[in-house]
């Protein structure tokens, strides 16, 4: 019965290897965001006019995807406590006798639950970055033949 245990335990912990890459992920968009931020913020000062509300707008996408982020890195984090809480309780229904499988379906659907929600901020915080990335008119000179 331990070694079904196991098996049993097996695609709980993948999950949690999956988690693993995506939070490796977030952290080093949240690394680059935050590199960002610190060069938008220096830049607030020395401008003026047009250039400086391209910088606040730029500067508030940027604190949006901090925020989602955040918020993403936090569901993935609670999640990955669910999915342990689920393998856990399986070693406990197995050594203890209990009767826990229906919990631990529910801690291992909760864990899948949290994750999707951190992928749709996840999503959330690629569109915006691309959304930020898109060249500004004045800059394209559409109106000029080339």
């Amino acid at each position: 019965m331990l070694a079904q245990t196991i098996q049993l335990a097996l695609a709980p912990v993948f999950v949690l290897v999956a988690m693993g890459n995506i939070l490796n992920i977030l952290s080093a968009r949240l690394g680059r965001v935050v590199d960002r931020s610190r060069h938008l913020q220096q830049r607030h000062a020395a401008t003026t006019d047009r250039e400086h509300d391209m910088v606040v707008l730029e500067i508030r996408n940027v604190d949006r995807r901090i925020s989602l982020i955040g918020r993403a890195m936090r569901l993935l984090v609670t999640s990955g406590l669910a999915i342990g809480g689920c393998v856990a309780l399986l070693f406990i229904e197995e050594i203890g006798d209990f009767h826990l499988r229906g919990v631990a379906a529910g801690a291992f659907l909760i864990a899948i639950g949290l994750m999707m929600w951190a992928l749709v901020l996840f999503l959330r915080e690629t569109q915006i970055a691309a959304a930020s990335l898109r060249i500004p008119a004045d800059y394209l000179e559409l109106h000029r033949k080339l």
